[in-house]
């Protein structure tokens, strides 16, 4: 779960530092006062695109940080594992960095990982609801993936094979149309592709010459300074009274004296070691010296050498190896163009098995969703009943083949839509069609209320998930989400105070205007100024006593419900 946020620099917040608990936690405070940019921040974290206009103004860079507990089986960890990122035992740290240029940087327990290496861990650790996702309930496309989250492994394993014989058939397919171009383009491919191999083979490289060759050619180029210097490290080291000499007059005289003492031994057998690594080291340097000469013609063989490896490379390859590679491809498409009537035969034939073993598999998944489209319906009606929305009959729809603009899709032959009837007597219709703000709001809850155990991610955060909603709707919510926060770590941006009153924990956001410069707060409150604020929010910008009395009473009443919701949760756990 979430533990504690840093956030500094980051739009209209200079620096804050909150702590989490366990249970259902509410943001509220007046509009602008930085509510949503909490949520942008914890979008950050899990893997959200950053933006230079997230860089509070004047500052250099914008940080967000944050600490998550994790039990000693999360999902997350054999993820760490495989990456070799050095493990917590407790917890992990996710910090993002954003420079005013738009640059930014993500860090896990302080090591480097890319953006998408971070969002594979950021949607193991945290569920974000917000308007945008509100929408993506009207996306058709969204509620295949949701019915097959829904049905797990039962779906998957059989999804996992189809899109295994898919992909294949895919790949064998489109070699089959660059076989079957019409006579004109074939022989164009043909002489291209021959050109190629020829100017590939007859260069016959050699991996790894390219970089002998540049040894070589500096070789060459200052062969005349080489043999200079060289000669005269030589001189220095064999010539008349230099180097070895030197040593060697030094070993005479300890050998004079090595009788009398002893301890000169080890000077002795140091300087001896010297002698016989310095000789030999003047044997290699004479033959380095004695092969060297200058050879133009040597050096202009090697100069054109390089520069028709460089030509290939920029046609073919960054390397030797590359541009080899490239040659066997081309060598192999143009064996299948040679011979293309034989490889288009054999294509059709592995084609259409393929074919057989797909369709069997998309009619496979066609079943099981169907069994588990029934037990979606089910699950969200229960839910929705839940959240006053008692009479509303919720219907996965599968529409026909004449639907469909492709046969199979990398997803199967299915194609699905999320149908509602919010009324008695009402016909299904898409959700895009008949579906208000509140009810969004409401079916998008009951689908995090059912997910919510099936992805075992155990923070969730709703922005303004009680959109469009008041009354008993407002109150059906504030229930459903308080059962939620039993188990699962809740975070909850609302402007209702049916929903705030149940919180167990209360955050209150606002902002100041200072020297011309804005600044977010965020506190929180106390059993006395939570009864102010939500009188506040009851009333508007006057608290009256009635507004507080009524405030008291909703905070008495919700620590009521809330008891009888937990006792009425385990009742139905254990039956």
């Amino acid at each position: 779960m979430l533990r504690e946020l840093s956030i500094r620099q980051f739009a209209i917040i200079e620096e804050i530092q909150l702590r989490f608990e366990e249970g259902f936690h509410v943001l509220t405070g007046e509009t602008g006062a930085g509510k949503s940019i909490l949520i942008d921040a914890l979008g950050l974290v899990a893997g959200g695109r950053a933006s230079s206009e997230f860089v509070r103004h004047g500052a250099d860079k914008a940080e967000v940080e944050a600490l998550f507990e994790l039990s000693p089986s999360h999902p997350v960890r054999p993820v760490l594992a495989e990456w070799g990122i050095e493990e917590d035992p407790d917890s992990l740290i996710i910090r993002r960095e954003i420079t005013a240029t738009g640059k930014s940087t993500c860090r896990i327990n302080g090591r480097i990982v890319t953006l998408s290496m971070l969002k594979q861990i950021g949607k193991k650790l945290l569920d974000i609801s917000g308007q945008h996702e509100h929408q993506s309930l009207l996306d058709v496309d969204e509620h295949l993936e949701l019915l097959d989250q829904f049905g797990g492994e039962q779906i998957f394993s059989i999804r996992r094979k189809y899109e295994r014989v898919f992909e294949q058939y895919q790949q064998l397919s489109k070699e089959l149309d660059r076989l079957n171009l019409n006579q004109k383009e074939i022989a164009q491919r043909i002489d291209l592709l021959e050109f190629q191999k020829d100017e590939i083979q007859s260069a016959e490289l050699v991996p790894g010459e390219d970089e002998e060759l540049e040894q070589e050619r500096n070789r060459l180029a200052y062969s005349e300074k080489l043999i200079t210097h060289s000669a005269k490290a030589y001189d220095h080291l064999y010539g008349e009274q230099e180097g070895l000499d030197h040593l060697q007059a030094a070993l005479s005289h300890l050998e004079e004296i090595l009788p009398l003492d002893e301890t000169l031994s080890p000077v002795y057998e140091t300087i001896q070691t010297c002698t016989y690594q310095l000789e030999e080291a003047v044997r290699e340097l004479s033959r380095y010296r004695d092969q060297l000469e200058f050879d133009p013609n040597r050096l202009n063989e090697v100069e054109e050498r390089l520069h028709l490896i460089q030509q290939l490379k920029r046609k073919y390859g960054d390397t030797i190896e590359d541009i080899l590679r490239h040659g066997e491809q081309v060598e192999r498409e143009l064996e299948q163009l040679m011979h293309r009537d034989e490889r288009q035969a054999e294509l059709k034939e592995k084609i259409d098995q393929l074919y057989v073993q797909m369709e069997s598999l998309a009619k496979e998944l066609t079943m099981i969703r169907k069994k588990v489209a029934t037990e979606l319906e089910a699950k969200v009606e229960q839910e929705l009943a839940d959240l006053n929305m008692a009479s509303t009959v919720f219907h996965v729809a599968f529409y026909p083949d004449a639907y469909r603009t492709a046969r199979f899709t990398s997803a199967g032959q299915d194609l699905i839509e999320f149908q509602i009837a919010p009324n008695p007597g009402e016909p299904l219709r898409p959700l895009a069609k008949i579906a208000s703000g509140g009810e969004l709001s409401r079916i998008m809850l009951a689908l995090k209320c059912i997910f919510a155990d099936i992805e075992g991610i155990h923070t969730l955060i709703f922005d303004e998930i009680d959109t469009g909603v008041s009354g008993r709707a407002a109150q059906a919510i504030a229930e459903k989400v308080a059962v939620l926060a039993k188990k699962n770590q809740v975070l909850c941006v609302t402007h209702l105070p049916q929903v705030a009153c149940m919180a167990d924990f209360h955050f209150y956001i606002s902002k100041e205007s200072l020297n011309e410069k804005t600044r977010t707060h965020v506190e929180l409150l106390a059993s006395q100024d939570r009864t102010l604020e939500l009188a506040r929010m009851l009333g508007g910008v006057e608290v009256t006593r009635t507004t507080r009395e009524h405030a008291e009473e909703m905070l008495r009443l919700a620590k009521k419900v809330k008891q009888n919701l937990y006792s009425e949760s385990r009742k139905s756990h254990e039956v």
